[in-house]
């Protein structure tokens, strides 16, 4: 499997690489994208014949076969996560921001408290806030091995009596970090305690690095699924987010019946094209692929960890998964615009701010590594030289 060659993507209306001019401010033919969550390799042989069959077929209209798709969601569910789902309890959305969405309004009021843990992706805090809710951040703490982790001692005793939701990303999103059993069942044990509903955003659970397997809320806490929403997506895994295609996951009966009141007065379905393509992906063929990217993104992030780490006082946080890297520009000294100038004028890299993403994002920025080494490599040659005056 080949990922060290890349097509083209730019003039493609590819988001990443065509709206990177809107971040640096200006056209730089030579500026590295490595903001928005898409990757950048050539889609995947089974992605593409799945692509040609639904052309071949000439089929746009009505269709039936959603089941198909579950069952396949199932089968990826229990053979990656060790989690036997029933297909019975899914629904599909049109994407997984949509589902989100749809929760907030399932399980919530307008002016209601939605906790999240930050810093997190940037659409968690937006959505809210579109959907009249409030957001409630509980800042990240750092562990001794430099990992964050969440605070539930801190955020339990701050609590209002409004809070009806918490929201995770599950790998977090932007660090890296895949809850550990322990860390789940304390915060399902948590909800249970404050009547939250706790809503698991799991569509990063498929990039895991040597030794690390994720840990899907559905596994860790059974004893709380009357309380559980578990979002999933092979949007981010094989790259088509385009597509708009995902899947929610709701085990108690309740839940779901109130889920539904709202999805069916929406009318909301799936497109026959993101559907053929989930079940394309979710395969043994799939496993196999993914498998092979899991081990070149960790060699991206090991080039990209040693890089950071030779610019003095830096480092990138450790990660467990994920193609997004976490660096913390504190120890510079520089102030935000300093940092801001050097990494897009001088490196000419477009990452993702890190104050956009909450509480505990200030000065940090995020970077995509989800392409080839050859960018990575470029990235932090370029970041290298732009901080090369730090002693």
């Amino acid at each position: 499997m080949d990922f060290d060659s890349l097509q083209n993507q730019r003039g493609t209306g590819s988001a990443k690489w065509d709206a990177i001019s809107a971040i640096l401010g200006r056209d730089d033919p030579e500026a590295l994208p490595m903001w928005v969550a898409q990757m950048d390799f050539a889609p995947a042989p089974f992605v593409a014949r799945a692509a040609e069959d639904f052309a071949a077929r000439g089929q746009n209209g009505y269709f039936v076969g959603l089941d198909k798709m579950f069952e396949a969601v199932s089968w990826w569910c229990e053979t990656r996560y060790g989690w036997a789902t029933d297909p019975a309890h899914m629904r599909a959305t049109h994407g997984l921001g949509n589902a989100i969405g749809l929760c907030l309004q399932t399980y919530s009021e307008p002016g209601d408290e939605v906790i999240i843990f930050t810093p997190v992706y940037h659409e968690f805090p937006a959505k809210i806030t579109r959907n009249g809710r409030v957001v409630r951040e509980s800042p990240l703490k750092i562990r001794s091995d430099g990992r964050l982790e969440m605070d539930l001692e801190a955020l339990e005793a701050s609590l209002t009596g409004r809070e009806r939701i918490a929201l995770i990303s599950a790998p977090h999103n932007p660090v890296g970090r895949i809850w550990s059993a322990e860390e789940l069942t304390a915060l399902g044990d948590f909800c249970a305690r404050h009547d939250l509903i706790l809503i698991s955003d799991e569509i990063h659970a498929d990039i895991v690095f040597s030794g690390r397997s994720h840990v899907s809320a559905g596994v860790a806490i059974p004893q709380h699924l009357d309380r559980l929403v578990v979002l999933t997506a092979a949007s981010k895994t094989f790259d088509i987010a385009g597509l708009r295609t995902s899947t929610v996951i709701i085990p108690d009966d309740d839940l779901r019946a109130r889920f539904d009141v709202l999805h069916r007065a929406l009318d909301i379905q799936p497109n026959r094209m993101g559907v053929d393509m989930t079940r394309a992906c979710y395969t043994p063929e799939g496993a196999a692929w993914v498998d092979a990217l899991c081990r070149y993104i960790e060699g991206n992030a090991a080039v990209f960890a040693k890089g950071i780490a030779a610019i003095p006082g830096l480092s990138a946080m450790p990660m467990d998964g994920t193609y997004l890297a976490w660096v913390d520009f504190t120890p510079t000294g520089m102030d935000q615009p300093e940092i801001d100038r050097r990494i897009k004028d001088e490196a000419r890299i477009a990452p993702s701010p890190g104050a956009a993403l909450g509480t505990g994002g200030e000065l940090c920025q995020r970077f995509n590594l989800g392409t080839a080494r050859a960018n990575v490599e470029q990235a932090v040659a370029r970041l290298q030289a732009a901080f090369a005056d730090l002693q």
